[in-house]
C-alpha cells in the first residue's frame, strides 16, 4: 500500500478534470468554488485506497471502467446528501388527499412508481406506507414502487431498511407503529412485510434509459440541481418516456426545471403532470 501523502486540496487543473470526469459519467456538475469539498472527497478515497495524491487517484480512476467498485465509492462521495422519511409534507398530502383517491376512481388495479434517485430508500418506503394507508383495499392492488440510484451502496442500503430515530422523526406515530417495526431495544426501525412486498431498488444512472414503466407516479425531487441544463434535459427526456400520459412527476421546488418541461403541465412548482 502507498503512504498517503496528498496536498491539501486539488489544483485548478486537476479540478477541472475531476469536475469534467464527473459530468461525462454522471451528468453532476462541481463548480469550481466547491474545490476544497472535492478534494475533502475524494481524500476519503485516497485513505482508503492507499493512493498517494490527486493526480495518480484520478489517473487510476480514469482507467476503470464506471461499473468498478471504487467508481460507486467515488460517486457516493460526490453525491452524498441528507435524505429522511415523510421529507416535504406538502408531497405526502398531494399524494393520499388528491392522487390516490382520484387513482381509486380511475385506476385498474395497477399502480407503478418510481422512486428516482432513492438514496438510501427513505423516500420510496414513504410512498410506501401512504400507499398503505390510501387505498381502501391495498390487497387487491398491484402495486410497485421502484427505488435506484446511481450509488450502489446506497441501494444496498435500501434493501436493508433499517432506519435511525433521526431518518423516522416525521412518521407520523400512528403510522409509525402501524407500517413499522422496532428492532429489540434500539432506536432503529424497519418496514413491516406489506411494504417490503411493494418495494424493490436497484442501480441505475439518470443519464441512462430506465427498462422498468410506464409509470403511474414519478418521484425525482433534490438532484437536478446538480446537473446543468443539458444533463437536465437528458434526464427529464429519460424520464419522460417511462412515464404513462396523465401521469404525474413530483419534483424538488428548487431544481430549476420549470423551463425545460415541454410536454408537461405544471400543477405546483413541484407537481407536473405528463400531457
Amino acid at each position: 500500500m502507498t503512504a498517503f501523502s496528498a496536498t491539501s486540496q486539488v489544483t485548478d487543473d486537476q479540478m477541472r478534470r475531476y469536475a469534467k470526469m464527473i459530468y461525462e459519467v454522471a451528468g453532476i456538475e462541481i463548480s469550481p468554488a466547491k474545490k476544497q469539498l472535492l478534494s475533502n472527497r475524494i481524500r476519503r478515497r485516497l485513505k482508503e485506497t492507499g493512493i498517494a495524491d490527486f493526480e495518480q487517484y484520478f489517473k487510476f480512476l480514469s482507467k476503470l471502467p464506471t461499473s468498478h467498485p471504487e467508481w460507486d465509492g467515488f460517486l457516493q462521495e460526490v453525491t452524498t446528501h441528507e435524505t429522511y422519511l415523510f421529507r416535504d409534507e406538502s408531497n405526502w398530502k398531494w399524494l393520499r388527499g388528491e392522487f390516490l383517491p382520484q387513482l381509486q376512481k380511475d385506476g385498474n388495479g395497477s399502480l407503478k412508481v418510481w422512486s428516482a434517485a432513492c438514496s438510501t430508500g427513505d423516500e420510496a418506503y414513504t410512498i410506501a406506507c401512504c400507499v398503505a394507508e390510501g387505498l381502501r383495499n391495498p390487497a387487491a392492488w398491484k402495486v410497485e414502487i421502484l427505488g435506484t440510484d446511481i450509488g450502489i451502496g446506497a441501494v444496498q442500503e435500501a434493501q436493508q431498511a433499517k432506519f435511525g430515530e433521526r431518518s423516522m422523526r416525521l412518521v407520523p406515530a400512528d403510522l409509525k407503529q402501524k407500517h413499522f417495526n422496532q428492532m429489540g431495544g434500539a432506536h432503529i426501525w424497519e418496514p413491516n412485510s406489506k411494504l417490503r412486498a411493494m418495494t424493490r431498488f436497484r442501480q441505475h444512472n439518470l443519464l441512462d434509459r430506465v427498462t422498468e414503466g410506464p409509470f403511474n407516479l414519478v418521484f425525482l425531487k433534490n438532484v437536478l440541481i446538480y446537473f446543468n441544463a443539458d444533463s437536465k434535459r437528458r434526464v427529464i427526456a429519460n424520464i419522460q418516456k417511462a412515464m404513462k400520459p396523465g401521469s404525474y412527476l413530483v419534483a424538488g421546488a428548487a431544481e430549476g426545471i420549470s423551463d425545460l418541461m415541454d410536454g408537461f403541465e405544471r400543477i405546483h412548482p413541484w407537481l407536473y403532470r405528463r400531457t
